[in-house]
């Protein structure tokens, strides 16, 4: 093999590179490979495999580090782990950049992977162990190939990625569909090989006006802004549609959760970030695989959006120096994952720098003043723990009253809270665990007050609980800390005057006024979501009697804080978080078929008998 001319720099010294060896998988499709060595040495070598649909020579902006904020190049990366002693291969994913084939969003990956490690197995320079690592979808199709056990996998580094269940999590969640999917679907149909190819699909798709389409609901066939290019078209058509928790949600690719007694053959670090969309899998594939086998998993989570672990900041929030990954967790990122494939792929005593199964960063403790970057001072530190759940996490009922109260005393007298879900005036998506999305919305904790955009009709600077649509709870300032680490829910009884509607929760963390912030800082930690028709199941739908009260229950994403004393805790309850998810018209209507919006008139019931709740995770006082 001789180095790259295309690419040959001082990144790429000491390193042999070939260039798009197209492998070929069982359909005869071949899929573009580049692969890095050590140079000058013909091996056998341990084999890392990265396979991706963002370009095999492009640059993620999360490959960099706290010392060098400058993201590094995927050829780059790979050099350096070549240098290190390893084959780096790195593919293009069916139907992406240099590869042949249609691409089909997740579905098409398992079998790819599988044939890509087969062929790996079979080189002279491959020593017959591989590793598997990647962010986000080069971490989905990491979990999608490992249910397939392909011989020869020896560990996984998942990071913000690996659907435990893509319909619970990550394309659709309590029924609701993620519009992230919209967005990226629009920017890599942008970037796909036809749309290089044909001028016409260019214009087509550069004219694309964002903002208009994420309020169009339903997208349909010829009538969506990727009518230009229809195989990205078909994949977000059909995900949309699929409402119901089918075989389809099933299938390779979109639920790990089928597969943890495959997945737990394999040692596997699951990291992500509390204002990551991949939090919850991170959680659930971990707890999956080590109910199996205990000594097969380590899970981080850290402060973070996605793939942003070198940075102490998520949106408008900073959490101080330990925040980072790099000096935190360990070195940095490359040192994390150098240190877990030598463990696994060559046997290295070298002490791992995840000594326990289970590291997250508890958020909270700082000053709540204005740092010098202008983001909020929130604080936090790191935790080492022995399982997932935290041992001795207490599930704490917070009831709610009409006077926007929040305790632990149940109700007394019956009594009920009311809001209206206008579907044309959904209530703004103001930070959170989404990603793909920007300007759109943007991941990470902010003050929730509405900021001028040009998606909707927004009062800038009005706090989001002032919204006739916003049904509020909070504590009294509390007179001591509390921390929450978990996955809290929300037990509530509702009704409505239509027949399907949604209901949204919001945790957050209120801050009391200071110099820089006069009116307080209410600070959002996580979110959950039902589609109420499916309050029986995910299989079935069924509708709404108007009126009539049901018991629901909300599965909300996982967080980690400490609400300081003097700080409250605090609920947002709505019927519509836009554009995080698409807008319920109320009508009970099939996703995919159109029909007329009307206003849900919904109410909250809070009486000894129907005693609406939120459960949090409540770490024991003296853990703190």
């Amino acid at each position: 093999m001789k180095p790259s001319s295309t690419l040959e720099s001082d990144a790429l010294e000491g390193v042999a590179v070939e260039r798009d060896v197209m492998i070929a998988m069982r359909d005869g499709t071949k899929l573009a490979t580049d692969i890095y060595r050590p140079a000058g040495n013909p091996g056998p070598f341990p084999v890392l495999l990265e396979r991706t649909p963002y370009g095999k020579l492009e640059t993620n902006k999360a490959d960099r580090s706290a010392a060098d904020p400058v993201p590094k190049s995927k050829p780059e990366v790979a050099a350096m782990f070549a240098r290190a002693g390893y084959a780096y291969v790195l593919q293009d994913c069916r139907g992406r950049f240099k590869s042949e084939g249609v691409f089909t969003k997740y579905l098409d990956e398992g079998p790819d992977g599988v044939d890509t490690v087969q062929w790996l197995r079979a080189q002279s320079w491959c020593n017959g162990s591989i590793g598997t690592l990647g962010l986000s979808y080069c971490a989905h199709v990491q979990t999608a190939m490992a249910s397939f056990t392909p011989p020869g996998l020896k560990a996984m580094f998942l990071d913000c990625g690996g659907f435990s269940s893509a319909y619970h999590s990550g394309i659709r969640q309590g029924g609701a569909f993620e519009l992230k999917q919209l967005t990226w679907a629009i920017k890599h149909a942008r970037l796909s090989p036809e749309t290089a190819a044909d001028p016409k699909r260019k214009a087509a798709l550069d004219a694309i006006d964002v903002a208009h389409w994420l309020r169009v609901n339903p997208w349909r066939k010829g009538h969506s802004p990727l009518a230009a290019a229809p195989e990205y078209e078909d994949y977000i058509l059909e995900q949309w549609s699929k409402e119901c928790f089918s075989d389809f949600w099933r299938q390779n690719g979109l639920y790990a959760a089928g597969d943890y007694a495959k997945l737990a053959q394999i040692p596997t670090v699951h990291m992500s970030g509390w204002y990551d969309p991949y939090a919850r899998t991170a959680i659930e594939n971990y707890s999956g695989v080590v109910a199996i086998n205990s000594s097969a998993a380590k899970l981080i989570l850290g402060p973070w959006t996605h793939g942003q672990r070198s940075v102490s900041y998520a949106g408008d929030v900073d959490f101080g120096p330990a925040a980072v990954l790099d000096g935190n967790v360990a070195a940095d990122y490359m040192a994390l994952r150098l240190a877990w494939f030598d463990e696994h792929l060559r046997g290295s005593r070298m002490p791992t720098p995840l000594r326990r199964p289970v590291k997250v960063f508890v958020m909270g403790g700082g000053s709540g003043r204005r740092t010098s970057t202008g983001r909020m001072d929130h604080g936090g530190r790191w935790r080492d723990e022995a399982a997932w759940p935290l041992p001795g996490t207490m599930m704490t009922p917070f009831f709610m009253d009409d006077h926007g109260g929040l305790s632990r005393q149940s109700p007394t007298a019956a009594s009920s809270v009311e809001w209206t879900h206008d579907p044309k005036n959904p209530v703004p998506t103001i930070g959170g665990a989404v990603t793909s999305a920007s300007p759109w919305m943007e991941a990470g904790a902010y003050d929730q007050r509405e900021v001028a955009t040009k998606l909707l009709t927004v009062v800038p600077g009005r706090a989001l609980a002032d919204r006739n649509d916003v049904v509020s709870f909070q504590t009294a300032p509390l007179t001591k800390d509390i921390e929450v680490t978990g996955s809290i829910s929300a037990n509530l009884w509702v009704s409505s005057s239509a027949r399907d509607t949604d209901v949204t929760i919001k945790l957050m963390d209120v801050y009391p006024p200071n110099e820089d912030y006069p009116a307080g800082y209410v600070m959002n930690l996580t979110h959950g979501i039902l589609r109420l028709r499916f309050r029986e199941s995910f299989e079935r739908p069924v509708p709404m009697v108007p009126g009539e009260v049901y018991e629901v229950t909300i599965t909300g994403f996982p967080t980690s804080n400490v609400f300081a004393k003097g700080h409250r805790i605090r609920v947002d309850v709505a019927g519509s978080n836009f554009p995080h998810f698409d807008v319920n018209p109320n009508t009970f209507a099939p996703a995919g078929e159109q029909s007329a919006p009307v206003v849900a008139r919904n109410e909250i019931h809070l009486a000894p008998a129907t005693p609406s709740h939120i459960v949090l995770p409540v770490i024991p006082s003296e853990r703190l």
